[in-house]
């Protein structure tokens, strides 16, 4: 991890830098005891999904964290949509990209149970593959998250409709079971990594959503003990 002035440097998490491999770089360059998935693992697990797909045609990605407001693929389309059986938790320790090794910080995941409200971006089949091969590369670094077909409900969208939303790996070594909000609150106002702050992260996320007049209670409450914590 570079180093500028006794600070982290920070790097953006931008389409060319998932061309370039950056995220599997910046994990196998920490010092982490995470296992990075090879190219040939990606490339099959992206591969499986896509042959599951329910029904052929364009694809759909669930996003409910940081690809609401950095998406970095191309896309066609996107609209707020509602999926049941998962709910968005902040159950993730990432020890490089939101934190460190010594003070991980925690990103979001889809977790059983529940519901929850997110953005459903629609990527045209002859551009699928090229434009989830950055997804992957994003997503799939490590393993922490499995990749599934979950029903999209919106009014916008046909009924039955799928789509892929990355759900957490219970197994994964980083995966972190449900804490207090404020345990939550203060490791978010204190982490921070290569790609920013996870306070930024945040504060990204319910903004996103508020784009879509999509409100999340859970990320609100989180949000105001962060404040309190800075304060």
């Amino acid at each position: 991890m570079e180093e500028l002035s006794g600070k982290t440097q920070l790097h953006p998490m931008t389409r060319e830098a998932l061309q370039n491999g950056f995220v599997s770089e910046m994990i196998a360059r920490s010092g982490t005891t995470l296992r990075v998935l090879s190219d040939e693992e990606r490339r099959q697990s992206l591969e499986a999904t896509l042959a599951a797909q329910p029904v052929p045609g364009d694809v759909w990605l669930f996003a409910y964290g940081s690809l609401i407001w950095n998406p970095a693929f191309h896309h066609a389309e996107r609209q707020p949509v509602l999926i049941r059986g998962w709910h968005r938790q902040f159950c993730l320790a990432t020890p490089i990209g939101r934190g460190t090794p010594e003070h991980p910080g925690l990103v979001l995941g889809l977790d059983r149970g529940g519901s929850c409200r997110g953005v459903a971006f629609r990527i045209a089949r002859a551009e699928a593959e090229a434009e989830l091969e950055l997804v992957w590369r994003r997503e799939m670094v490590t393993g922490a998250y499995v990749p599934r077909w979950i029903r999209l409900h919106g009014p916008d969208l046909p009924h039955g409709m799928s789509g892929i939303a990355f759900t957490i790996n219970r197994a994964a070594p980083n995966y972190v079971r449900p804490v207090s909000e404020a345990a939550t609150a203060q490791t978010i106002a204190t982490a921070c990594g290569v790609l920013g702050s996870c306070r930024d992260y945040l504060f990204d996320t319910i903004h996103g959503l508020k784009g879509f007049e999509i409100h999340d209670d859970h990320l609100d409450r989180i949000a105001r003990l962060v404040r309190e914590y800075r304060d």
